[in-house]
């Protein structure tokens, strides 16, 4: 959708940009982050040529921009800054219209068209389109900031710092609805921040930038798991992650190769199996690893018949989950439930690991140690 081919930016002999190259999917809602100076928001503003490179190329669906008239890729790409960037003598319908009117679309059409944004952002059209800019608190200006951005229906949105200015409640509000709102449009959106939360928060990917190139541009829970280098994982929180505990999955905390036994085998052979595993508990599978059953210590003992298959005693009726459910959900599980360990399998049923409260005692306690380390 926007891909960026070695873009470079100087000014006099400070370059501010080095030869970024990446590309936003369609769809995708991407975050531009990083300290001040970074570079972020000049790349920001190339993709609409409010600020010319020195070298390189841009494209929008496989087409340069360099290519296309100025005006026209302007008014094709919505755009929202930090101050809104409303005219202060037009009402919220005038801004709201200002483009569709340029491109002489249909009256009728333009007129749905401001009814139908003011619903999407939660204000009553009754109530709001009339009014002018100083009559809105800055919540309500950002909306209509962002109607105006939709206003075309541009397959592109650039967002350079929009909620920064103002107060947490609203900005949190905001972000919620942003978030919501892209999940409705699908717009390919650039989002320009520098505020680690709110790139969380909102982001498909995140591309963090320092001095004009780029150190990583991934999904949030590869950054947040995976960060590339000490700079980036200073720069997220080394104890980011606690903070969305829903990136932790249970195959990052499973044991990948646990303990189990074929159907076939006989509950001596078993009972052998736990005592050298040192496990209280042994797996069930078939040849392919499919999981059948589990069976502990207890079960064993209350059969005198000791060659018997574990087939025949297996309980059959057990909690499992899969690889992509998250630890906030596993805890809640093993407590409600009162069990010790489960198995994590695939849609098909086939086993991939195994939790133990071991295990997530380990993954707990080092949060802990992940603090102490910084502090």
């Amino acid at each position: 959708m926007i891909r960026f081919d070695k873009i470079s930016k100087r000014f006099d002999k400070h370059e501010i940009v080095s030869e970024v190259s990446f590309e936003v999917k369609k769809g995708e809602l991407v975050v531009l982050i990083g300290p001040s100076g970074s570079g972020k928001t000049t790349l920001l503003k190339i993709i609409n040529r409010l600020v010319q490179p020195t070298s390189g190329d841009v494209f929008i669906n496989d087409k340069s921009i360099f290519q296309q008239d100025v005006i026209e890729l302007r008014r094709n790409i919505g755009y929202v800054i930090q101050q809104t960037g409303l005219f202060p003598h037009m009402t919220v319908r005038e801004n709201i219209e200002i483009v569709p009117k340029l491109q002489k679309r249909n009256k009728e059409d333009i007129k749905k068209r401001s009814l139908d944004l003011l619903n999407m952002i939660g204000l009553d059209p009754d109530e709001f389109l009339d009014r002018y800019p100083h009559q809105l608190s800055g919540g309500q200006q950002q909306r209509i900031g962002v109607a105006r951005a939709l206003a075309c229906d541009p397959e592109v949105i650039l967002m350079d710092e929009p909620f920064s200015a103002l107060d947490p409640i609203t900005r949190l509000q905001l972000q919620d609805e942003l978030a919501d709102l892209h999940r409705k449009v699908r717009k390919t959106i650039v989002f320009v921040t520098h505020d680690m939360d709110e790139a969380v928060k909102i982001a498909d990917k995140i591309c963090i930038i320092n001095e004009g190139k780029i150190l990583q541009y991934d999904t949030v829970e590869e950054i947040m798991k995976n960060p590339v280098n000490d700079f980036v994982a200073s720069f997220i929180g080394r104890n980011r992650i606690w903070s969305s505990p829903e990136y932790i999955r249970a195959k990052d905390i499973m044991i990948e190769n646990p303990v189990y036994i074929d159907t076939d085998a006989t509950l001596l052979r078993c009972m052998d199996r736990m005592r050298s595993s040192k496990i209280d508990s042994l797996l069930v599978t078939d040849k392919k690893r499919l999981l059948l059953g589990i069976v502990t210590p207890r079960m064993i003992r209350n059969h005198e018949d000791k060659n018997i298959p574990v087939s025949q005693i297996m309980q059959t009726e057990y909690t499992t989950v899969a690889p992509d459910t998250n630890i906030v959900e596993i805890l809640q599980g093993v407590n409600s439930k009162g069990i010790s360990s489960v198995p994590v399998v695939d849609e098909g049923g086939v086993l991939q690991g195994l939790i133990t409260k071991s295990s997530l005692l380990t993954t707990l306690s080092q949060q802990y140690l992940d603090v102490s380390e910084v502090m």
